[in-house]
């Protein structure tokens, strides 16, 4: 290997190439799909089955499938990683009646997958073989061969997994919609199981959640000034709904609107919450999701909204409820 100079010349043609050959990959394994009775089969047989989707490989192949089974549990389908090397040195008890074995392999002749493909079948399981070589050993024991047409690598030694494993990826990808969309899974299936990150929250997270874990700021419309700036900075939100004398709102006052009444006025001793609140303030009921009254947020130019229920105001949701959340 050549000691890199301190001055280089980075190959963008390369780079380019690569990305367009892993891009006519896809396409033809697209394209492959349509003909692809195992493909089909595979999916049906997998959807009708009760067994879990074990899967393994080696090197590259290995890290592909341990993305492949995180994707699977993610959207339903149950799914475990086995290293190859580590299942014929004693791990293949993991495998139980009734799962499926996934092996991803370009070539199908490494060794470690051939034994294993044998100590597969052996047990009775179902093998299904992710490849390139349609006339391997493991395709040859596979019940379903899903074939990943790749006629080169994407480095210019035509040695490094480039090509090869994207295709592998896609092909996981697929099987899995596949799966979920038989299914009929639903983005309240995806929330349930992924609970803790951003993109569950988006789903599930409604704003009755947030604005419960604040204090309820409210004035009444003759409420003085003095009054108006204690709630708002008491309450740390920013600020205060407006309520009339049998508790519904009739306005807001942020902390905007109190800067522009300041700049106009330099009497403020006789300023009340009636001249300076903001009529007809955008409100959302409790079951909200916390996605949709972000998008309110920013349609608006807004950084708060009042949470209500049948007219009773029960709280504010602020922008930076939302940040905390990760939601922008």
């Amino acid at each position: 290997m050549n000691t890199p100079s301190l001055t280089v010349s980075v190959p963008l043609d390369v780079a380019q190439q690569t990305i367009r050959l892993e891009a006519q990959a896809l396409l033809a394994l697209a394209d492959s799909l349509e003909q692809s009775l195992d493909f089909q089969a595979c999916v049906e047989a997998i959807f009708r089955g009760s067994g879990r989707v074990v899967l393994t490989g080696i090197g590259k192949s290995a890290l592909v499938a341990q993305k492949i089974a995180a994707t699977l549990n993610s959207t339903g389908q149950p799914a475990l990683f086995l290293h190859a090397a580590d299942a014929i040195h004693g791990d293949l008890g993991m495998v139980q009646p009734g799962d499926w074995v996934v092996c991803l392999s370009k070539s199908g002749e490494t060794p470690e997958i051939k034994v294993l493909a044998s100590l597969v079948k052996g047990l009775g399981n179902r093998l299904i073989a992710i490849t390139a070589n349609r006339q391997s050993t493991l395709a040859r024991q596979a019940d379903y061969v899903l074939w990943t047409p790749v006629e080169q690598e994407a480095d210019p030694n035509n040695l490094a997994p480039t090509v090869s494993t994207t295709s592998q990826m896609a092909l996981g990808d697929a099987l899995a919609t596949a799966l979920l969309t038989l299914r009929g899974f639903t983005p309240e299936d995806f929330a349930r199981f992924h609970p803790g990150g951003a993109l569950g929250k988006q789903l599930y997270l409604r704003v009755g959640e947030l604005s419960a874990r604040h204090e309820r700021p409210a004035v009444t419309l003759d409420a003085p000034l003095r009054e108006v700036i204690i709630e708002m900075t008491a309450k740390r939100l920013g600020a205060t709904a407006v309520l009339d004398q049998d508790g519904k709102i009739v306005g807001i006052i942020t902390d905007g609107d109190l800067r522009r009444m300041l700049q106009k006025n330099a009497d403020v001793a006789s300023i009340t919450a009636r001249q300076i609140m903001t009529l007809n303030p955008k409100c959302v009921p409790p079951d909200t999701l916390a996605a949709r009254a972000l998008e309110m947020m920013r349609q608006h130019a807004i950084t708060q909204l009042l949470v209500t229920q049948d007219e009773q105001y029960l709280g504010i949701v602020h922008l930076h409820d939302l940040l905390r959340e990760g939601f922008v």
